[in-house]
């Protein structure tokens, strides 16, 4: 051994008893003339690691026969550009978790740590492969990327694993077409579908051409002289045209709404909405503060019809509380499109009620992206209460930290029922109270404006003359007005 191969060595024994590895040297401790930053490390780019515990795959043999109905036999794929290997695998799961909500059954799941995203195949070549030696052994039908792939990316990589290959936006639309009931809801859906199927559309050769005309368009002669245009812009024309009968459905539903909406605004009704994260309990808590009997399952995205629904405070001041669709991260912009009137319920509320999941392994992150789609509606303009759900589920010590981080919040279950007594006591002190006050005789044959007084003001006393009622209220301006004839 020479003398160098010997300094080579006692460096390479020093540099591994070392925690960090100096970026500014290689692997044999001699100093890098180029150094440009913090790199990854060659470990992790070299490993398509698998993440455990994702697989919903059926154990017991006797259910053999359900299994092979399920939709999809599918394996998860995600890219870790950025953030912790903690956040990389919570998104996995999550992404899991919507594949079972959507029907398939989750056989794998595997992160490739990458500076950024291929451009190509999305993984890089090789782990394309890798994926593909995966998919086989597990004899999946399906890969799922959590992230939304170009249409380039997705082709290509279908190209390598030789199965079907589905992106996280393509499989959220598909759960929200299986769950939406009414017809704007349906309408919604399909305008969000088309917006993303619109710059996807892929033909096949000569099998999607629609051009003809004489012997220049391949000599078929008289017969064959077609309009000029291929199947794809064919179907695109088709596809733009069906978008544009759903946008002006949707603006005539959305007419209803504004109506009965300005109605509650004319009589000064307060309104409450309910937002935050898909699985977050908000139709529980609606319902264990009104007794609304709203759908109630533990899976994602159950709840896209909005609900409203009448609730009073214990001084008699009545209130609307609205149910409304879930958010989740990197929520489809075709989705928040299409829902823009329904998410207008929270910004044009008094009120919202962030729910967030204590239980969940990443609350913060939940409401992150909950203000981010907020934002985009113009909710962020709206007084806001953090609602931390799930109390008999989550970590004392999370609680804790989420009621020290937001400064209006509450924790509370809708399950149990802990905490929804002081959550009734905050939104009465939360909502507009009428601040004009009035005296009144009323005649006995107006009691539509003594039970208006009683619904829409705050009553302080009242006594019965011959003449008719004198009220004493706190009313809003338009009471105020419609009342000027009998102010004593």
């Amino acid at each position: 051994m020479t003398a160098r191969d010997d300094l080579l060595s006692s460096r390479a024994e020093a540099l591994s008893e070392a925690d960090d590895l100096d970026p500014r040297y290689d692997e044999s401790g001699f100093a890098l003339d180029d150094y440009d930053g913090e790199q990854l490390e060659r470990a992790d780019r070299a490993a398509l690691r698998r993440v455990e515990g994702l697989s919903t795959e059926l154990e017991d043999i006797t259910e053999v026969e359900y299994r092979q109905l399920r939709l999809e036999r599918v394996v998860l794929a995600g890219v870790w550009s950025e953030g912790t290997a903690e956040d990389a695998e919570n998104s996995l799961r999550e992404l899991s978790a919507l594949a079972e909500t959507a029907g398939s059954t989750v056989l794998a799941g595997v992160l490739q740590r990458r500076s950024r995203p291929d451009p190509g195949t999305w993984l890089g070549a090789g782990k394309a492969q890798e994926l593909r030696d995966v998919v086989l052994s597990e004899g999946a039908d399906t890969v799922i990327a959590d992230t939304e792939l170009a249409p380039s990316q997705r082709r290509a990589l279908e190209d390598v694993v030789k199965v079907k290959v589905i992106d996280r936006t393509a499989l959220i639309l598909d759960i929200f077409a299986q769950h939406a009931k009414s017809k704007e809801g349906k309408a919604q859906v399909e305008l969000a579908q088309l917006s993303y199927l619109l710059p996807r559309l892929r033909g096949w050769g000569e099998s999607m051409s629609r051009q003809a005309g004489g012997q220049a368009a391949g000599g078929q002669g008289m017969g064959s002289r077609g309009p000029g245009e291929t199947k794809i812009e064919l179907d695109r024309r088709r596809i733009n045209s069906r978008m544009a009968k759903l946008r002006k459905e949707i603006a005539q539903m959305k007419t209803s709404r504004d109506t009965k909406r300005h109605s509650r605004k004319v009589h000064h009704v307060p309104s409450v909405a309910i937002a935050g994260y898909t699985n977050a309990g908000k139709s529980s808590l609606l319902n264990r503060l009104t007794g609304a009997g709203v759908l109630v399952q533990n899976q994602l995205f159950a709840t896209l019809d909005p609900t409203v629904r009448r609730s009073q405070t214990d001084d008699g001041r009545v209130y609307t509380l609205a149910d409304t669709v879930g958010f989740v991260a990197n929520l489809p912009h075709q989705l928040v499109e299409a829902f823009r009137s329904t998410l207008e319920e929270v910004s044009d509320a008094d009120l919202v009620l962030h729910v967030v999941d204590g239980s969940h392994p990443d609350p913060e992150g939940q409401i992150s992206a909950v203000r981010e789609v907020l934002a985009e509606v113009g909710g962020d303009q709206v007084k806001e209460v953090i609602v931390v759900n799930k109390a008999d589920l989550a970590e004392q010590h999370v609680i804790d930290r989420l009621l020290r981080s937001e400064k209006h919040s509450i924790a509370v279950s809708a399950r149990t029922g802990a905490g929804i007594r002081e959550l009734r006591d905050l939104v009465a002190a939360e909502l507009p109270r009428p601040d004009i006050r009035v005296e009144v005789l009323l005649p006995y044959d107006r009691g539509d404006l003594l039970s208006r007084l009683h619904d829409e003001g705050e009553v302080l006393s009242t006594e019965h003359e011959g003449e008719g009622t004198r009220v004493h209220a706190k009313v809003m301006p338009t009471l105020q007005s419609e009342l000027a004839a009998y102010v004593v």
